[in-house]
């Protein structure tokens, strides 16, 4: 199996969930996401998003508040229809997924819950079209106010294993707290991490080290010693729009992520319209794996 960073996007198309997680655990905490908002006009005009955070070193592409039942990638030569993602995944080489929010029914909220489309909803629907639609891979997690709950996460994963069975990998887990009540105590990070692996989840999300209150290093290294002897990986994530601060914060996030044991680095996509900007993706990139992979990672042809 090639490490991810040297994969190409005939590598990619060959790969189900299980080739792709372990791809990512090859390249040693040398994987970066970008999380992506596609469904507004994009700011590079007739140029998409994924095109331009890929072209900035990104390995994997995550769609957010995409609606799977209205499916649309701004900036795309089609913008809209069945095969977007599809087209997607061709102008780009590289692996595409999709949050799906497993949205509480009766969650304890800080702040007014904030009502979604199904199509952003886990449920058995949006998991069979994610399929139809050719994603690589599913993150349930949160956005904000929505009402995510670690309990409905780890039901999404089961539910989302019985779905998807191994042919996509599965990322769970949350960024910020999604409006609930619920915080980042020590005992709340560590148990959720080991009870998300344990439920079947190929990739366990944490917050990043300065990115909550309280999660530092010794957390997450806790976190991701737990989830990888369960077999699952790390990833950490950047999703407080600090993706959106100045180039060396976000550089000190990596390496402070990668110490702490991450298999993947995620930034959001607060910053520009849609995304973090592209200077920042730069940054992580070199400080996760160096200029001679970061590079290389920007200048391969899609077509190889």
């Amino acid at each position: 199996m090639k490490r991810i960073l040297d994969c190409h996007g005939s590598d990619f198309a060959a790969m189900k969930g299980q080739d792709l997680k372990a791809s990512i655990r090859a390249a040693e905490g040398r994987t970066l996401l970008s999380e992506l908002i596609v469904r507004f006009p994009s700011p590079f005009e007739d140029v998409s998003l994924p095109e331009v955070a890929r072209s900035f070193g990104a390995d994997l592409l995550l769609l957010n508040l995409f609606d799977v039942n209205r499916p649309r990638i701004s900036g795309l030569p089609v913008e809209e229809g069945e095969e977007v993602v599809r087209l997607a995944k061709r102008f780009t080489g590289r692996p595409v997924g999709v949050n799906l929010e497993p949205v509480d029914p009766d969650p304890s909220m800080m702040e007014k819950q904030i009502p979604i489309s199904a199509g952003r909803t886990l449920n058995p629907d949006s998991l069979r079209k994610v399929k139809e639609l050719g994603f690589d891979f599913v993150c349930l997690t949160g956005n904000p106010k929505t009402g995510v709950t670690n309990d409905a996460i780890l039901r999404g994963i089961r539910l989302a294993r019985e779905w998807l069975g191994e042919e996509l990998m599965i990322i769970a887990g949350k960024m910020h707290a999604a409006g609930t009540s619920e915080g980042w105590t020590e005992e709340e990070v560590v148990e959720s991490a080991d009870r998300f692996a344990e439920a079947g989840a190929d990739v366990v999300l944490i917050p990043a080290p300065g990115t909550v209150p309280g999660l530092d290093v010794p957390l997450l290294r806790r976190a991701a010693e737990a989830v990888h002897r369960r077999g699952g990986l790390i990833m950490a994530a950047v999703g407080t729009s600090q993706e959106g601060a100045d180039a060396e914060t976000v550089r000190t996030i990596a390496l402070e992520s990668k110490k702490a044991g991450a298999d993947i680095f995620h930034l959001g996509d607060a910053g520009l319209l849609g995304m973090a900007p592209p200077e920042n993706l730069f940054a992580a990139s070199v400080a996760l794996r160096g200029k001679r992979h970061t590079y290389r990672r920007m200048a391969s042809s899609v077509l190889r």
